[in-house]
């Protein structure tokens, strides 16, 4: 009885958060702001069960996923469900915390329970990494490389069109298609 009402929070919560958004993407800043708020609290407590070694960290996490939920709200596919997106963004975060950490602390720290958490974190990463390199194998090579560059490497538009020896234009046409293409193959996939 008890797991049926928490998974009925849970939709309702989903459905809740779902709507704040779409809300908010329509212009309403009111819903957007709640929906900040109470995907704060959310993320605070994803973050406190995996970071519980380290509790000051949580909030500048929670503040970095927000903020790359904000940057990529626009990417959001309104039929996909939203916490699993969200949860996607702030593990890619906590990941590169970790990681930063790990570098950071390298020289100083013994080796202790963290190397349970890097290694399912690192093999979640590489299946992911994995998944992402057979979804682009199924572009033609300008629209994969034009989205590896652009979107994985973080070169500029410019940067990509020098490499691939095309126009700025022919870039950000690649990266579309490609990104139509993969959005496509994604949706119709069983």
């Amino acid at each position: 009885m008890q797991r049926i009402q928490k998974g009925e929070a849970l939709h309702a919560a989903e459905l809740r958060l779902h709507a704040l958004l779409l809300q908010g993407l329509a212009g309403d800043a009111v819903a957007y702001r709640s929906f900040l708020q109470a995907t704060a609290a959310h993320l605070r407590a994803f973050l406190r069960r995996r970071l519980s070694s380290w509790p000051d960290e949580v909030e500048d996490l929670v503040q970095e996923s927000l903020l790359a939920i904000h940057n990529q709200r626009l990417t959001y596919d309104p039929a996909e469900p939203l916490t699993a997106w969200v949860y996607a963004i702030a593990r890619y975060k906590l990941i590169d915390w970790l990681r930063r950490h790990a570098r950071h602390n390298a020289l100083n720290d013994p080796l202790n329970d963290e190397n349970e958490i890097f290694s399912t974190i690192d093999a979640d990463a590489n299946e992911a990494k994995r998944d992402l390199g057979q979804l682009l194998s199924l572009l033609p090579e300008q629209q994969r490389a034009a989205i590896m560059h652009t979107k994985l490497d973080g070169w500029s538009i410019r940067e990509t069109a020098t490499a691939l020896n095309i126009s700025e234009a022919s870039v950000k046409v690649a990266v579309h298609r490609g990104l139509k293409t993969l959005a496509t193959k994604l949706r119709d996939e069983p």
